[in-house]
């Protein structure tokens, strides 16, 4: 397809940004709520990736305390308002993230977000770090009728965006971006500097970076390797 430019995709905490610290702030104000000790920043890796429900649900477990269903929404509601109000009292991209951009834009790339962030705080998030405008679209949980790992949130985000998935890579830091993107049949590139409980390399991405000054090569690599029918060969 030589007219469709070239896409990338990009996963948002962990991936483009270090927004750690601000989410387990909100998820510390929800936990102190019900009494509950806070958790350090240190075990961030192991609850974020899966979007702010999940990341209660996560820390209720890890704090040792049984959470009704019933009380999630309630929860979550507190901690989004919590969240909104400190979005980047202490998170900020990534060295290496706008001059990547920059670079790959050079060279014809268009690029959009495909996160577990709610659509709205995520927009919100980018605007406050100075890069909204680089995305052709910018998605959510919400979205969608799927979120992250289903391939549809991918797919989809491609779509809205303009692009093809035969034109496109993924980039992410965890096991729910590895999965999308194998299971939307896109490239992926990790980061290995992300939110993870495991070394991202045991899921097998197409390939692993450590810096975003890194992630040019690996881009034109991934779509140097595109079939003459338009597909592209990466790790089953």
């Amino acid at each position: 397809m030589p007219d469709t430019f070239p896409l990338v995709v990009f996963d948002l905490d962990g991936t483009l940004a270090e927004t750690a610290g601000d989410l387990m702030g909100a998820l510390n104000h929800v936990l102190a709520g019900d009494g509950l000790p806070p958790l350090p920043v240190d075990q961030a890796r192991s609850l974020l990736g899966a979007g702010g429900r999940a990341l209660i649900r996560r820390g209720f477990a890890s704090a040792g305390r049984p959470l009704a269903e019933e009380r999630l929404e309630g929860l979550f509601a507190a901690f989004l308002a919590f969240y909104e109000a400190h979005i980047a009292d202490h998170s900020h991209l990534f060295p290496g993230v706008v001059a990547s951009l920059d670079r790959l834009e050079a060279q014809g790339y268009a690029f959009a977000v495909c996160t577990n962030k709610m659509e709205g705080t995520a927009k919100r998030l980018l605007e406050v770090l100075g890069v909204a405008g680089r995305f052709r679209a910018i998605c959510g949980q919400d979205t969608f009728a799927v979120s992250k790992p289903q391939p549809g949130a991918l797919l989809d985000t491609i779509a809205l965006a303009g692009g093809t998935p035969e034109r496109s890579v993924m980039v992410g830091d965890s096991r729910t971006d590895i999965d999308t993107a194998k299971a939307a049949r896109v490239p992926v590139v990790a980061v290995d500097f992300g939110y993870t409980d495991r070394p991202v390399q045991d899921f097998a991405p197409d390939r692993v970076i450590g810096h975003f000054d890194a992630l040019d090569e690996a881009v034109a690599d991934l779509m140097a390797r595109r079939s003459p029918e338009g597909t592209i060969a990466f790790k089953a």
